[in-house]
């Protein structure tokens, strides 16, 4: 297995986790989810539970706040929802320090995307809608954006969802 990293981005809403989901479970039989949401109060742990059973029993359920790369998955197919998420537990736990929290995912990712695997990140594309006149929102999108340019740059694909349609971006095709 060649080692091949896809990302997928949009809006909310917009299809990116079924289309990931059904991307993986082309590639292989048993795909592996891994899930980057905190758990913050019941209503959200029922919420996850439903989702987990909703995939089925061919998925290897995976939570994962932060240390992706605490989990061998070489020859796996995975699915990484989310990589918004993923960067918030880091904004959160860093005290919205922007630059610490983009060095510590940059390493955190390189060291996850190092085995040859098939990697499927998931992410939103939060800086669509304008810019807020909330400043640690602000500081938030611009974490948000630098690290989906980073990932992109590392991407052998890159997929736009635009209200469930998927349109690849990366490679480009003429």
């Amino acid at each position: 297995m060649e080692k091949r990293i896809i990302l997928i981005t949009g809006g909310q809403r917009s299809g990116k986790s079924s289309y990931a989901q059904s991307l993986a479970l082309q590639l292989s039989d048993h795909p592996v989810y891994l899930a980057t949401s905190r758990i913050w109060d019941e209503e959200y742990r029922e919420r996850i539970r439903r989702h987990q059973q909703d995939r089925g029993p061919q998925w290897t359920n995976i939570e994962e706040e932060k240390q992706l790369s605490r989990h061998a998955l070489q020859g796996r197919v995975i699915v990484i929802d989310c990589l918004t998420l993923w960067a918030t537990n880091f904004f959160f736990d860093n005290n919205s320090d922007v630059g610490q929290s983009l060095q510590e995912l940059k390493q955190e990712f390189d060291k996850f995307t190092a085995p040859k695997a098939t990697f499927i990140f998931v992410t939103n594309e939060i800086g669509l809608g304008g810019v807020s006149e909330n400043l640690i929102q602000r500081r938030f999108t611009d974490l948000q954006g630098w690290m989906n340019q980073y990932v992109a740059g590392k991407a052998d694909e890159v997929v736009l969802m635009v209200s469930g349609i998927a349109t690849k971006i990366k490679p480009v095709q003429f």
